[in-house]
């Protein structure tokens, strides 16, 4: 007699859901994809309306600071009165906070890992020669660098929070407990003029980059169109750029404070 011939495995296909499974498994996905986007949303405003909030702050901040080019009683008259009525103070801790908030929240654009920092490089010459060409290349042009930009400031924008909370909170570095003039331009022109110089490049283009990018995803200004808001991007850019280079180069003593005579002062 032969051998009874062998059973084939069959695949076993999966049950087929039936309908009233399959609406509430869609009801359950659809749930958490909008959970899921409602999320995103929460970190794409937080992370916005604080880079708007730090980029506002920081042309106020570049108005105080250029008070030096009246000279070191000018500069010392306003840091002294703003820390007198106690506002220097919760503006210090204030903007530390936001700081790392906005830090916390544009992180997640950031590439974390060295593979993805390669793939980030690989992108980077492309996307320059392209640029000129193509709208869309030049918002990713623009997202490469703010990354770049974004990486920076979180290293020198934290050394400068220290350092400004020490001045406001402590006499480690000064005469006095406070922002001074003297002991502000003693240690630019012994050399933190060069952190300085590049913490201005990149807080200048960040900023003005930033909020360009803001109104461009949200429909802010969108009448005007991207050509006239890439050109208000260009004025705000290089006018505190040109304002913040002039302030650097007072606080470095390479030039005398040029509105010295506003106070009928020479220095």
């Amino acid at each position: 007699m032969s051998a009874a011939p062998a059973e084939i495995d069959r695949p076993v296909s999966p049950p087929t859901p039936t309908p009233r499974r399959a609406r509430r498994e869609a009801r359950v996905d659809g749930a958490q994809r909008r959970r899921e986007a409602r999320r995103q949303l929460r970190y794409e405003l937080i992370s916005g309306g604080s880079g708007v909030a730090l980029a506002l702050f920081m042309w106020g901040h570049m108005a105080l600071v250029g008070s030096i080019l009246t000279g070191a009683r000018g500069f010392d008259a306003l840091a002294g009165g703003l820390e007198e009525v106690y506002i220097a103070q919760p503006t210090v801790l204030a903007i530390t906070a936001l700081f790392l908030i906005h830090a916390a929240m544009a992180s997640r654009k950031i590439p974390a890992q060295i593979r993805e920092h390669r793939k980030l490089r690989a992108v980077t010459e492309p996307l320059r020669v392209e640029s000129a060409r193509s709208p869309g290349h030049l918002e990713s042009s623009l997202w490469v660098w703010q990354v770049w930009t974004g990486m920076i400031l979180l290293v020198l924008g934290s050394f400068h929070l220290v350092l400004v909370g020490f001045d406001v909170f402590t006499d480690t570095f000064g005469v006095r407990t406070g922002i001074e003039a003297a002991s502000t331009q003693a240690r630019v022109s012994e050399g933190l003029w060069i952190v300085y110089a590049l913490l201005l490049l990149c807080v200048e283009f960040h900023a003005s980059t930033g909020l360009y990018r803001f109104a461009v995803k949200w429909g802010i200004g969108s009448r005007l169109g991207r050509p006239a808001l890439r050109r208000i991007e260009h004025v705000l850019l290089y006018g505190f750029l040109g304002l913040g280079f002039l302030t650097l180069a007072v606080l470095a003593k390479w030039i005398e404070p040029p509105l010295a005579f506003l106070l009928g002062a020479t220095v």
